[in-house]
């Protein structure tokens, strides 16, 4: 699964050539889910020229309340009329810049799943975190707030993404064999819950994820997809990227593992 997080990006014109060209050029990608998040202004746009299509889209951050006196905020039944079937929900950058908790995360959530959105809940440690050796223990309390909030039914209901807020925007990606190690705890912990779930979530990472180094994390025992943050404004790049999902299947992670 390859999302785009475009975050505060975009414009009626680039959004148009963007879409175009990745409509034109993963029409014969069969092997991976493609999704594109984009900022409220532009959905109707979005809906418009992907309704019918390979690629799902949706938001990057909505309300936890279902309707009234919030003003500026956006709430699940308006996504849901504009076609969007996914939303992000935790991002590193809502929790340190929009005043996100676990709490708020969590409720979200359950307002998303009840409407019938899929969530994509974000989880990470900060470098401090990660320095510490406390990145377990982060990522632990964060995936927690939700299983507790709705329980192992509720988690089954929407994505997973490991996004180290020391990686993302960096150019530094975490090495593969760390996104496994950490991948393959998280999945572990819901596994102690659910050994069903545990096998099938969908668990992505994000990153400073690019088109020279998705393929090896695609390759990753525990990585189910990405999403993708500043790769996704370049077309190129993320076409490249939905290309490597599309061919990481188990004979080319195999070469790949014989030519390493």
């Amino acid at each position: 699964m390859v999302v785009a997080n475009r975050k505060m990006h975009g414009s009626i014109p680039a959004n148009q050539l963007f879409l175009r060209e990745l409509l034109a050029q993963t029409r014969d990608f069969k092997n991976a889910d493609y999704v594109v998040c984009v900022p409220h202004p532009y959905l109707y746009q979005v809906q418009a020229m992907l309704s019918g299509s390979h690629i799902a889209w949706g938001d990057q951050h909505m309300s936890r309340f279902t309707l009234g006196a919030h003003t500026g905020s956006v709430s699940a039944s308006m996504l849901l009329e504009f076609g969007c079937q996914y939303t992000i929900i935790g991002h590193s950058e809502r929790r340190a810049w929009g005043y996100e908790t676990d709490i708020t995360s969590a409720q979200r959530y359950e307002t998303a799943i009840r409407a019938g959105l899929k969530p994509i809940y974000c989880v990470g440690d900060t470098r401090d975190e990660y320095m510490a050796g406390e990145t377990h223990k982060v990522t632990y309390k964060q995936l927690s707030a939700i299983v507790e909030h709705v329980g192992v039914e509720g988690l089954a209901k929407g994505v997973l993404a490991y996004e180290p807020v020391w990686a993302i925007g960096t150019g530094q990606a975490a090495t593969p064999e760390h996104v496994q190690s950490i991948l393959g705890y998280l999945r572990s912990q819901i596994a102690a819950l659910d050994a069903k779930l545990g096998a099938e979530i969908r668990i992505l990472y994000g990153g400073s994820v690019n088109a020279k180094n998705v393929l090896q994390l695609f390759c990753m025992p525990d990585v189910d997809g990405a999403l993708v943050g500043a790769a996704s404004l370049n077309k190129e790049q993320f076409i490249a990227i939905c290309k490597a999902a599309n061919e990481a299947t188990d004979d080319r992670c195999a070469l790949l593992v014989a030519d390493d």
